[in-house]
């Protein structure tokens, strides 16, 4: 059953979690170093088990909307949004573990800042919208590129597997998200960064553009966009989402126990089109292409990788 928060006008900022407090998953307020439960229970911050921080009926993300992340493909954005659904299954945690499945390479991070409703929304104005949320976290809307020759329309299994979306640490109330620093750090080295000034669509816009048709509840989560930068990652990388005024996303990948079953279904592959979508449409943009054939260096690498 899904856990819906409720609509609290909560005055100022603050930042809530949810953490496992003697094996219960318990709603806790930041302050300083320390989390604070209802009860009064002290946790440091460093040595909480981080749950994500809201329970939601829904997870939608927006393809593009960072100016940056459009111009690295080389195209133009359309005359309005569009979307794509993450089942709540692909929920992961900070300090979670994002996993590769054996057999697959081309998993990359996406930086973002997730929007999260705070009570009921439909059919309301831009201008309205901005009241409808609750606050906002962090996401990294990781996509499993391997399986985009088969679900790039749906995204499912791209973007939607097991522990591809993890959120937190915390939701934050009272955060002003125009003019905002997102960047993204793996291993340590910055490989994304950008302002939310990029946003071709707001938080108010994408809100309310989606509640036209879709009633929004409490906890569910709209991701924003990312900027550009996103690539692949590996086994024993860390990636760390940083968001001016959210904190910080940490989270470290592993490689799968089992590998894509073969003897079924469609497979991982590492097509022109998975290649040059995952390293970032450097070569010309999707359909424009030629194709990536034995000959070309660049197919012949990533072979030899």
């Amino acid at each position: 059953m899904i856990a819906l928060i409720a609509w609290v006008p909560w005055g100022g900022m603050a930042e809530h979690r949810r953490i496992l407090l003697d094996g219960v998953a318990t709603r806790v307020v930041r302050e300083g170093d320390e989390l604070v439960a209802d009860d009064g229970h002290r946790v440091p911050v460093e040595q909480a088990v981080h749950l994500p921080p809201v329970e939601p009926s829904k997870i939608i993300a927006v393809h593009l909307n960072y100016r940056s992340r459009v111009q690295e493909f080389g195209t133009k954005l359309p005359p309005a949004p569009t979307y794509f659904q993450k089942p709540t299954t692909a929920l992961n945690s900070h300090d979670g573990s994002v996993v590769r499945p054996a057999g697959c390479r081309y998993l990359n991070y996406e930086g973002e800042i997730a929007i999260v409703i705070g009570e009921p929304c439909r059919n309301v104005s831009i201008s309205q919208a901005e009241s409808r949320i609750a606050g906002y976290t962090i996401a990294n809307d990781f996509g499993l590129h391997d399986f985009r020759d088969t679900d790039a329309g749906s995204m499912l299994r791209v973007k939607g597997s097991d522990t591809l979306c993890p959120i937190g640490p915390g939701l934050v109330t009272d955060w002003a998200f125009r003019g905002k620093t997102i960047t993204t750090h793996v291993n340590g080295e910055i490989r994304q960064e950008g302002s939310t000034n990029e946003m071709e669509w707001d938080m108010g816009y994408l809100v309310a553009d989606l509640a036209r048709t879709i009633t929004l509840l409490p906890g569910d989560i709209i991701l924003s966009g990312t900027p550009a930068g996103s690539r692949p990652v590996d086994p024993g990388d860390v990636v760390t989402v940083t968001v001016e005024g959210l904190g910080a996303l940490t989270n470290t990948i592993v490689e799968g126990p089992t590998a894509i079953d073969p003897t079924f279904g469609a497979q991982p592959s590492n097509s022109e089109e998975v290649v040059s979508t995952a390293l970032g449409g450097e070569w010309e943009h999707r359909g424009v292409r030629a194709p990536m054939g034995p000959g070309s260096a660049h197919y012949q690498s990533e072979l030899d990788a």
